[in-house]
């Protein structure tokens, strides 16, 4: 399997079968309003703490800021209390999501040593009980993120698999690495591929270095998944989801240019600017800039110039005057 559109993920009819991840601390409303513009086949929010949302007052949280024009939407909450779980997946089915997914695959420490993240591989049964407890109250959806396992001697990811699968869960993404080794190895494809024979009917969306066309085309290929989640690959290149769309219909490539990273930092820029207060936008456009430039030739004095700025105003005509005098034709 391949390209598909539609979609279809439980009771929901999606425009495709490539995702775009929620990315902690980086696919806020600004980042996915630009991602949205490529239309993925679903979109996810960053992910949400289960005591953050339920003890935040009936206040809707930033993280789960979203707009229409990002539909399909979906959230991931992260934790390991099955009653938390439940009344977590009501709070975001009110919310309007339309999907909602556990997240068993963040490896950090924060999150990791009260049980939650990755740490939940360690007991897959309380990712069934989990997940069967949020089936059970909502209507949308229900999936779950994972990673392969805590480490190369504990793979338990075909286990989670059908275990995800009878709790009632529809689809289960796997990361092709372990907790422990974050991302300092390349993903091992083997372990989706591991899941999806170890699948039913639960759908199996494979994750890991997914940065263009051709390795889309090839994770479709090696592990037969029947979806994509694109993740650090849209950093600094929201058109990510373009590019896998041509490659997997055949469609010639475009050839995306500095200028194409310029104008994108600069649409960025201004969603920032209009969504956050003027020293929060600074701090974030000094994260988002290094994404844009990172593959600019010549552009480090640039990186470090915009890391010292102290407005938006000034970073905008940093950027302008970079391109002017460095990139246009003579």
């Amino acid at each position: 399997m391949s390209l598909k559109r539609p979609f279809k993920l439980g009771s929901l009819i999606l425009p495709s079968n490539v995702f775009c991840a929620p990315l902690a601390g980086c696919s806020d409303l600004p980042f996915r309003k630009m991602i949205a513009k490529y239309r993925p086949g679903l979109l996810y929010c960053e992910m949400v703490k289960m005591g953050s949302l339920i003890h935040g007052n009936g206040k809707n949280p930033e993280l789960l800021d979203y707009e229409t024009a990002m539909r399909p939407i979906g959230a991931q909450i992260c934790g390991s209390s099955p009653a938390m779980a439940e009344e977590c997946a009501k709070i975001i089915e009110d919310l309007g999501f339309d999907t909602i997914d556990l997240n068993c695959g963040c490896p950090v420490d924060k999150i990791t040593k009260d049980g939650s993240g990755s740490a939940l591989l360690k007991n897959p049964d309380l990712i069934g009980e989990i997940i069967s407890r949020m089936a059970a109250v909502v209507d949308i959806p229900v999936t779950v993120k994972i990673r392969a396992g805590w480490d190369a001697n504990s793979i338990v990811g075909p286990e989670v698999t059908r275990i995800a699968e009878q709790a009632g869960a529809v689809a289960i993404c796997v990361h092709g690495r372990t907790r422990c080794q974050s991302y300092a190895e390349p993903a091992n494809w083997d372990y989706i591929r591991d899941c999806k024979r170890a699948a039913h009917h639960i759908q199996v969306i494979g994750n890991g270095d997914i940065f263009d066309g051709l390795s889309a085309e090839k994770i479709f290929a090696h592990t037969e998944c029947d979806a994509i989640l694109l993740s650090r690959g849209t950093m600094g290149r929201p058109w990510l989801t373009d590019d896998v769309y041509r490659r997997l219909s055949g469609e010639p490539p475009l050839i995306r240019t500095a200028m194409d990273s310029r104008d994108a930092f600069l649409e960025h820029l201004e969603h920032i600017v209009s969504y956050r207060d003027p020293h929060k936008a600074v701090f974030d456009l000094r994260r988002v800039g290094c994404w844009f430039l990172r593959n600019i030739k010549g552009a480090r004095g640039l990186r470090d110039t915009i890391n010292r700025a102290q407005s938006s105003l000034e970073i905008r005509q940093m950027i302008h005057d970079y391109f002017r005098n460095e990139c246009e034709p003579s």
